[in-house]
């Protein structure tokens, strides 16, 4: 049933990926809202106060690291749990962990492996809406992208 799962911001500037996630958290009970990059983004965060926020790297006016800064130095959204879903360099995966991003999700990705990624967040993040600083995220050996799957 739909808003059980909680509800997640899917912020992807390529229309197809944000239906594509959209439909495969819908069918898993999550309520889910969309923007076409940060600025909308941070336009509407407050409005539709989501549970999860899912990022894409390469957006145009505001791209996913500067949206996840400005999330995390707002004091009301410091704490909401943020996934990053893109193809990642290493450093574009080093430059998400500075400001703090709780998943990674590489494109292209699985749908299980999206919807395991959002549940594990939404389940972590929801008793306390402030992340563990010992259970962030596990980390690739490699420095490519990697899921969090909540433990």
């Amino acid at each position: 049933m739909p808003g059980l799962s909680g509800r997640v911001l899917v912020v992807d500037d390529n229309k197809v990926i944000r239906q594509l996630i959209r439909v495969n958290l819908e069918l898993e009970g999550f309520e889910v809202m969309t923007a076409a990059d940060g600025a909308e983004c941070l336009e509407i965060i407050h409005r539709v106060r989501p549970d999860v926020v899912t990022l894409d790297l390469v957006m145009p006016r505001l791209d996913g690291l500067r949206t996840a800064a400005r999330l995390r130095a707002d004091p009301r959204t410091r704490g909401l749990p943020l996934a990053m879903i893109s193809a990642c360099t290493p450093l574009e995966h080093e430059l998400a962990r500075a400001v703090r991003i709780d998943a990674f999700l590489a494109k292209p990705f699985e749908p299980v492996d999206l919807v395991r990624m959002v549940h594990g967040l939404a389940r972590r993040f929801a008793p306390q809406q402030q992340p563990a600083p010992h259970a962030r995220r596990e980390e690739a050996e490699d420095g490519e992208c990697a899921a969090v799957h909540g433990h």
